[in-house]
């Protein structure tokens, strides 16, 4: 990407699209162009046709999703869907009929059939059923990164795709229902914490293995595709390590400084066993992660303190 591009970030205001506006800025680039959703409605065609020949972008970090964790998932399956349907088809249709040189779209771990084989690979994908609950989000995220693809075959487009592992980091959602299990342990020993409680409890045997990347390895990892990166196959963004959530609640209950007893309820439920990215094409490409977990939730713990997302 050249310094003076024009560059668009699609969805600024979330956890991806933040971090790769900082990257960015942090690179000398300054021509960046965003919209809230309530200036232009990505699930509009004529609001997002408008917006592009306005704006003509040179290249498209497509960034923008409805997101949520299992319930919300699983209770709002017309919207899942619909919406990031529209997002992905509206934004990367205008990419193509405005000739912008180069989008990147991001997907989600999720878009791997329910029962695929450990670590996950590229080649994975459309072999099996999706997991039930996040189906719907599964299949417009799939449908993104089919687009990409056909566009590419088609009109000779330079699309491309990368799908992360689960991320934490700024602006991160530490809803005491709606977390994800990262934000959300750090939220629950924070307040265990502050009330002194004896001991904090958490669902499940504590041995599934999860991986877990920092938001701003993801935007040097989608800074490097843009930079680097030119081919069909979409792409793993992983740190290509896991550990059991045990070993996370643990970890986080150290860094918290929360000195009761974990309490593990092996009646509920686990989950998947295990859930790990195999990130050998992006290693093989020339990019892999830098920030190691302890660092990671070590500073984001210290963002959130000093933003006072706790207090009520």
């Amino acid at each position: 990407m050249e310094k003076e591009a024009k560059i668009y970030i699609a969805g600024h205001n979330g956890m991806v699209g933040s971090a790769i506006v900082r990257k960015l800025k942090q690179e000398g680039f300054q021509n960046i162009i965003v919209r809230s959703s309530k200036e232009v409605d990505l699930r509009n065609q004529s609001q997002v046709n408008a917006f592009f020949t306005e704006e003509k972008p040179d290249y498209v970090f497509l960034a923008a999703a409805k997101v949520g964790g299992i319930l919300a998932n699983n209770t709002y399956r017309a919207e899942f869907l619909y919406d990031n349907l529209m997002i992905s088809s509206n934004v990367i249709h205008a990419a193509h009929e405005h000739k912008v040189k180069k989008l990147l779209f991001l997907g989600s771990s999720c878009i791997y059939p329910k029962l695929a084989p450990q670590p996950l690979k590229e080649e994975s994908l459309l072999t099996g059923p999706l997991e039930d609950t996040n189906e719907p989000y599964a299949i417009a995220k799939i449908t993104g990164i089919k687009l990409c693809e056909t566009y590419r075959d088609q009109y000779g487009d330079n699309f491309i795709s990368a799908m992360p592992t689960n991320l934490y980091g700024p602006n991160d959602n530490y809803h005491p229902q709606n977390s994800h299990v990262l934000p959300a342990l750090i939220r629950r020993f924070h307040e265990a914490k502050i009330n002194n409680l004896k001991e904090v409890e958490i669902w499940g045997s504590g041995t599934p293995l999860r991986e877990f990347l920092h938001v701003d390895d993801l935007a040097d990892a989608c800074f490097y595709l843009m930079q680097n990166y030119n081919e069909k196959e979409f792409v793993n963004v992983g740190t290509g390590k896991d550990l059991s959530i045990k070993d996370l609640a643990l970890m986080v209950k150290n860094i918290v400084g929360f000195e009761g007893k974990l309490k593990l309820d092996a009646s509920k439920p686990d989950g998947t066993p295990r859930k790990l990215m195999d990130v050998e094409v992006l290693k093989k490409a020339g990019w892999q992660s830098t920030i190691e977990l302890e660092d990671g939730i070590k500073s984001t713990y210290k963002l959130a303190l000093d933003n006072e997302i706790f207090v009520a």
